[in-house]
């Protein structure tokens, strides 16, 4: 049975990571609700391109591009693994790495190469026989457009230039704060879904300038662009909701402990009182005699 001092010392370093808890879990929080708010900001943007896309996909020859098509087989892929650069997210990384890992076996794909984006990532697949393209870590403490056109610049040169025959991105996406969903998407080539979204204007004809097909290539690289940025927006956030909700419960579990540490204390403090007590009777007991 533990001693007295033992018990103390435990209880006054659970304390001291409660309160570590309880700062984290209001920092996430804090970033939790500006990640939000730069979701909610990207989402008008997001649904406009859409339909601007889908409006000129009906004036032009979608086969043409070059980041439309589609190869006969997917022999050489490339996976964007979107994972955070610190842990104490509950389960926010492993789940992404465990579904990469999963993703690679079940599509069976005769050649994977890696895009890690976190520092999580980075170090799991170190260790793992699949190659490593390039690698972005850092890119949450300043996320920006930027960043997001930076890493879909390299992506698209790779899929035009035939290096990759497609590019996917798995991510978490943000549902709720302690929901999250693991989405495996393709980025490369373009899913036909968006184009086959029929706009109310679609039968309007409308002059363009420049003519529609240069509209659509300028228009194509800056929706891969802002859909990393999406992914990446998403990943944040999702992030800061599984971290939020992993210091709660850590800091409800610190509770809990310090009640069942400190009752432990008060059991062996009282019995040792009556043990004294007990002494000090008898040995009265035994001088009266």
């Amino acid at each position: 049975m533990p001693s007295t001092i033992d018990l103390r010392r435990r209880i006054r370093s659970v304390k001291n990571t409660q309160q570590i808890t309880k700062a984290m879990k209001m920092v996430a929080a804090a970033k939790l609700r500006r990640a939000q708010e730069r979701m909610m900001a990207a989402r008008p943007y997001s649904a406009a391109l859409r339909q601007v896309l889908a409006s000129m996909s009906t004036r032009v020859d979608m086969n043409q591009h070059p980041l439309l098509q589609e190869r006969e087989q997917e022999n050489k892929v490339l996976l964007v693994v979107v994972t955070a650069d610190r842990g104490l997210a509950g389960a926010f990384n492993t789940n992404i790495l465990r579904a990469a890992q999963n993703a690679i076996l079940e599509k069976a794909w005769p050649e994977v190469h890696l895009l890690p984006i976190g520092r999580k990532a980075l170090d799991f697949f170190k260790r793992r026989r699949w190659p490593i393209l390039r690698q972005a870590t850092g890119v949450y403490q300043a996320l920006s457009l930027d960043t997001a056109r930076d890493i879909a610049t390299g992506v698209t040169n790779d899929f035009v230039s035939g290096e990759f025959d497609a590019v996917y991105v798995i991510y978490n996406e943000f549902k709720s704060i302690i929901a999250q969903r693991v989405t495996l998407d393709r980025l490369l080539p373009l899913p036909r879904e968006w184009a086959t979204d029929q706009p109310q204007d679609a039968a309007i004809d409308y002059l363009y300038e420049p003519d529609p097909a240069a509209i659509l290539s300028d228009l194509l690289p800056k929706h891969i662009e802002f859909q990393l940025y999406r992914v990446l927006l998403e990943s944040a956030a999702a992030e800061q909701g599984a971290r939020m909700t992993a210091m709660e419960s850590a800091t409800k579990n610190a509770s809990e402990m310090i009640s069942h540490l400190t009752l432990t204390y008060n059991r062996i403090r009282q019995a040792s009182i009556t043990k004294e007590i007990i002494e000090i009777v008898s040995g009265a007991a035994a001088a009266g005699h």
